[in-house]
């Protein structure tokens, strides 16, 4: 099967001696432009790029911008000191999907306008930002990026530019109920129209404002973000809330990739921000692809041909994220397991805040859960049908589950 373009703007059909479309074709050469590293590793001609010629381009992955470090992107690395301490850069750090830090460079105002044209990929969101509106934030304080620009200021200032950032640690099992108090009276107070943030904190918030018995009426859309819902948060979002919800995908490095509404499996790429290639995972799965990623407009350590680790799904409406390829799960049929498989047998009236499915042997699975109440009979049962074979699944009500080093939660989690 052969590689194709996401983006629906762009005609192409994958044909090798095909030429790829010409707005990509004049991004790869200002890429080169912008950074040697690319010529470096393989030259390209100057007539216009065909498909066979393109593909020929090395994957760039994490693992060789982690071991080449940010300054194989740049002539001079001093001057991108000299321009960081004069404000022209600005410089992030990432580790949530590496073994080390990643460091990533960006121009400054890149981030801002990246999250501008997302914003206004969704038709919900390009209302609202029509005029002046206010964003509350509630996010890993440790994802280490610019999405959580509080890192480098001395706190309590966490309000920028029309957007109030709600936590000051990044496990939500830790807040007190002092601090949830704190949190939902700012949240009162603020009355942001979007509210943002990892869906595992946007649950517990729900959990915090039921308990509250408060109610936020100023609020227009929730922004899923940072993390991959469950539709068992989605649930508690939209008893809470009432508000649409929007799947906002992407990361610190390349910027926002994908733009749907939350559970409609109708994703779209961000076209303005990045042209977005489609791998075929495997042959057995022809509607599962790997996500390679060429940032578009991007002066500062631009991304050419970027294996992003992500993985989608095409549906008849677009697509669905199904996250990192490192968190697949697959039946021992080999059928691709998802989150939405253990969702749907999980009963809608069952108030669960949050959970895990983690893998303990071949045939042994503990699905660990977060609610109020004792799980309902027979979800065991449920979820090891789902999972297939002579799976055995046992039950754990925990009063907190523990995040990821970064901040972030996985909700399925399979052998390695």
């Amino acid at each position: 099967m052969p590689k194709q373009l996401a983006n629906s703007q762009l005609t192409f059909d994958g044909s090798p001696d095909v030429l790829i479309p010409q707005e990509l074709d004049a991004e790869v050469r200002a890429i080169y432009r912008r950074s040697p590293l690319y010529g470096r590793r393989r030259p390209i001609h100057e007539e216009s790029l065909r498909w066979s010629c393109f593909s020929e381009i090395p994957l760039l992955t994490k693992q060789e911008i982690v071991a080449e470090g940010h300054c194989a992107f740049f002539d001079d690395c001093d001057d991108v000191d000299r321009k960081i301490r004069g404000d022209v850069f600005e410089r992030e750090t990432t580790s949530g999907t590496t073994t080390a830090p990643m460091t990533v460079i960006m121009e400054q105002g890149w981030w801002n306008e990246q999250t501008r044209r997302a914003y206004e990929a969704h038709p919900i969101l390009a209302e609202i930002i029509r005029e002046p509106y206010r964003k509350a934030v509630l996010a890993p304080v440790n994802c280490s990026s610019n999405l959580c620009p509080y890192e480098d200021f001395p706190f309590p200032n966490r309000w920028f530019d029309g957007t109030i950032y709600l936590n000051l640690s990044s496990d939500p099992f830790c807040f007190t109920e002092v601090e949830w108090d704190r949190i939902v009276n700012e949240l009162v107070a603020t009355r942001p129209q979007l509210l943002e943030g990892e869906p595992v904190y946007l649950s517990l918030l729900a959990r915090a404002l039921r308990r509250r018995e408060v109610r936020l009426d100023s609020l227009r859309a929730l922004i899923l973000t940072y993390g991959k819902a469950s539709l068992v948060h989605s649930r508690r979002l939209e008893e809470a809330f009432g508000v649409s919800q929007v799947d906002l995908y992407g990361s610190t490095e390349a910027g926002y990739l994908f733009v749907g509404d939350a559970f409609a499996d109708d994703s779209r790429v961000i076209e303005a921000n990045t042209f977005v290639e489609l791998e075929p995972l495997r042959g057995d799965l022809p509607d599962v692809f790997r996500v390679i990623v060429t940032t578009r407009g991007r002066e500062a350590m631009p991304l050419l041909r970027y294996l992003s680790g992500d993985v989608v799904l095409r549906t008849p409406r677009g697509y669905r994220v199904l996250g990192r390829e490192r968190d697949l799960a697959f039946r021992s049929d080999g059928k691709l397991l998802t989150t939405l498989d253990v969702d749907r047998v999980i009963p809608a009236d069952f108030v669960c805040w949050h959970y895990c499915l983690r893998q303990i042997s071949v045939d042994r699975w503990n699905f660990e859960y977060v609610a109020d109440s004792v799980a309902p009979e027979g979800l065991g049962a449920a979820i090891a049908e789902v999972l297939g074979g002579q799976v055995r699944v046992s039950l754990f009500r925990k009063r907190l589950l523990a995040p990821a080093a970064s901040g972030k939660f996985s909700l399925l989690k399979p052998l390695v």
